[in-house]
């Protein structure tokens, strides 16, 4: 009888076979196939998402130099770049192919990756041995590719470091196009053997911190096939918007210093040119210039393909937080699928403020329910394809206090609306009124620069007349106002000098305990217990120390801030010497953030000159008068004016606090201007 089925089954698979044109039965044959060889394996669909079912101890490790088609250090030959990979064996032996999890970085040999600075090791025989971070641990076990990428310029690879530009992006691009079988590698850095990566099945997820992300950020916006999502955590979007904002300068240095700092030696002796042109390029006048153009991704937004989960801390003061703010809105302009992550620490990644909970050395299975969670889910669903929900989940989590978060449907949030306020003259000098009713006519503050002050100084005397600021602040208010995106402050200001620079900053003013985001950890402090996260080996444990919040009490919060040079009042991309005792008009853009200033507290709006250790001052130490007719803060409030019209009802009209100074967190003196800090 089992015969007789089988006979009866050939015969009507005939029959059908005869009315189906050929072409559309070899299409269905091909899709069959490749989703036997692609997609997860039996034991892991049952189960709903990725296992660790394949041994990481005996994963296959190699390395291979892909070729990036450009020849940046000018030696006659096309650069190729070192890509180290960990990949399990199992489906390599069933003929089963993998997606890819990829970090490119310049870090690798230089400066390490992670809060514990890790950076890869090799055997004897140049095969990889750790890898940093827990990419490799968590996932090569649950059916993943982990493929780590020194970009151009950097440690083992060819090339030279340019710095966000074509050279960087093209480091990148080019592995990926080798992981979707339209590139070509070799097994050593020259010569060699070609090398196919005929285990991939061309979808790979880029993830990275600071430089990382940014290269995740530039590679999707070429659009190239097969990124289908990225992870950028704390990536820069511009680079102009790196090193300046509106003609002042955040740093002292410029790209090219940022270049030294992570060459290879090889590099050192070869790129002199590629180091004039970041030079040139940038010059200090903060004057946009093509090499700012090709290193500005956000006007490519429409061209990504990819999926993004964002992460940013609120209070990144290296990759600030404008970053974010401007490639979102860009995201969604295009309809870009995406979700984000904000915290209230600095430069930190979400496995040192959120990773959920591990395991100890013991190596049970991790009960991953924060960062790690998510971003397995996140990859099972783009990468393998597992409807698993992190699509429909909310947009948004954001920190609202250590370690206590809330989430929204969308982002920023739902009613949302630009809203006007304006600052008003108070009783003392310098001491003003926050609200939405006009200033009069003529009415004005003055302030001095002073480039030894930063906002901490001034929000701590808000309510006192200081020579150095021109604040503004609400009454208490009566029930809590949400901020969601960036907002802009528009002023007019009459200079005493040829230059000036400009900051302006808002302050939640009022008691709370909030992430010590200038300390060494930046919002984190780090223990001396482990946790483990996925499989290990003596080289590479997959074991990692813990950390907790580090916070402080304050007074007040400085949650969002924008700074600009007046001499680009005409053009943000190119400025003008200022005439002394003439008035001009600009608009400082604010950094996005997502603050709720609770009832009781006050709302204020702050204006200066230098802010100390997050821009450099003017050659001159202008005074600025204000007209206050003239100045306005556009703030996103969700709810819009009428939530404003009810937090600030019943308030006193004029603001005042208790005369004593309200101490907060002050900026380090110096901030990094490496994007790399773990």
């Amino acid at each position: 009888m089992a015969v007789g089925r089988a006979n009866v089954r050939r015969v009507t698979i005939r029959a059908r076979v005869t009315r189906i044109p050929w072409k559309a039965l070899v299409v269905a044959t091909v899709v069959a196939l490749m989703s036997a060889l692609t997609g997860p394996s039996a034991a892991q669909e049952a189960s709903g998402e990725s296992r660790p079912v394949y041994s990481y101890d005996r994963a296959i490790r190699e390395s291979v130099w892909v070729d990036t088609r450009l020849d940046g250090d000018a030696d006659g030959r096309t650069d190729r770049v070192a890509v180290d990979i960990v990949r399990p064996h199992e489906p390599a032996q069933e003929g089963r192919r993998i997606p890819v999890i990829m970090d490119a970085s310049p870090y690798y040999s230089c400066c390490g990756r992670g809060n514990e600075s890790q950076k890869k090791t090799y055997d004897d025989q140049g095969r990889p041995v750790q890898f940093p971070l827990y990419y490799d641990n968590y996932f090569v076990p649950r059916g993943y590719a982990t493929v780590l990428v020194d970009l151009a310029g950097t440690s083992r690879s060819d090339g030279c470091v340019d710095v966000g530009g074509r050279s960087d992006i093209q480091s990148a691009k080019a592995v990926v196009d080798w992981l979707a079988g339209r590139g070509r590698a070799y097994s050593a850095r020259t010569g060699g053997k070609p090398v196919a990566a005929d285990w991939s099945n061309g979808s790979t997820g880029m993830i990275g911190k600071s430089w990382d992300a940014t290269i995740a950020n530039g590679v999707a916006a070429t659009g190239v096939k097969g990124l289908k999502t990225i992870v950028p955590i704390a990536g820069i979007s511009s680079w102009y918007d790196y090193y300046f904002a509106k003609g002042a300068p955040l740093y002292d240095g410029g790209p090219d210093g940022l270049a030294y700092r992570v060459e290879s030696d090889h590099a050192h002796q070869n790129c002199a040119a590629v180091q004039k042109k970041l030079v040139d390029g940038a010059p200090r006048t903060g004057d946009w210039t093509d090499l700012w153009t090709e290193r500005d991704y956000v006007p490519d937004a429409g061209k990504v393909r990819a999926s993004v989960l964002m992460v940013h801390g609120m209070q990144d003061l290296n990759v600030r937080t404008n970053h974010y703010g401007q490639w979102w809105d860009a995201l969604a302009r295009h309809g870009v699928e995406r979700k984000i992550w904000l915290s209230q620490t600095g430069h930190v990644d979400p496995f040192d403020f959120r990773r959920g909970i591990g395991v100890s050395p013991a190596r049970a299975e991790p009960r991953a329910w924060g960062w790690v969670k998510t971003l397995h889910q996140w990859f099972d669903h783009y990468l393998m394809g597992y409807d698993n929900g992190i699509d429909r989940a909310p947009m948004a989590d954001i920190e609202r206090s250590p370690g206590t978060w809330s989430t929204d449907t969308r982002w920023p949030a739902p009613g949302t609306t630009a809203t006007t306020l304006r600052p008003r003259n108070g009783t003392e000098p310098g001491v003003g009124v926050l609200g939405t009713e006009p200033a009069p006519r003529g009415t004005t503050e003055t302030f001095t620069d002073d480039p030894k002050l930063s906002e901490a100084d001034w929000a701590a005397r808000i309510d006192e007349p200081t020579p150095a600021k021109a604040g503004f602040s609400t009454g208490p208010l009566s029930a809590p106002l949400r901020l969601s995106g960036a907002g802009k402050v528009t002023v007019t200001a009459t200079p005493t000098t040829s230059t000036a620079h400009l900051s302006a900053v808002l302050v939640d003013l009022g008691p709370d305990t909030i992430r010590n985001y200038a300390a060494e950890g930046e919002g984190i402090t780090t223990l001396d217990k482990q946790t483990c996260w996925g499989a290990g080996t003596t080289g590479d444990t997959g074991c990692f120390k813990e950390t907790a919040a580090d916070t402080q009490k304050v007074a007040h919060t400085v949650f969002s801030r924008g700074w600009a040079d007046l001499g680009n009042y005409a053009d943000d991309h190119k400025g003008r010497p200022l005439t002394p005792g003439k008035p001009y008009t600009i608009t400082l853009d604010l950094t996005a953030s997502d603050h709720i200033v609770p009832a009781g507290h006050r709302l204020a709006l702050i204006v200066a000159g230098t802010d100390a250790g997050l821009i450099e001052p003017p050659p001159s130490r202008p005074k600025l008068t204000l007209d206050l007719a003239r100045t306005s803060a556009e703030l996103q409030l969700t709810g819009g004016a009428p939530a404003l019209a009810r937090a600030t009802a019943g308030a006193a009209s004029q603001a005042g606090g208790t005369g004593a100074p309200l101490h907060g967190i002050a900026p380090p003196r110096s901030i990094s201007h490496v994007p790399f800090a773990g």
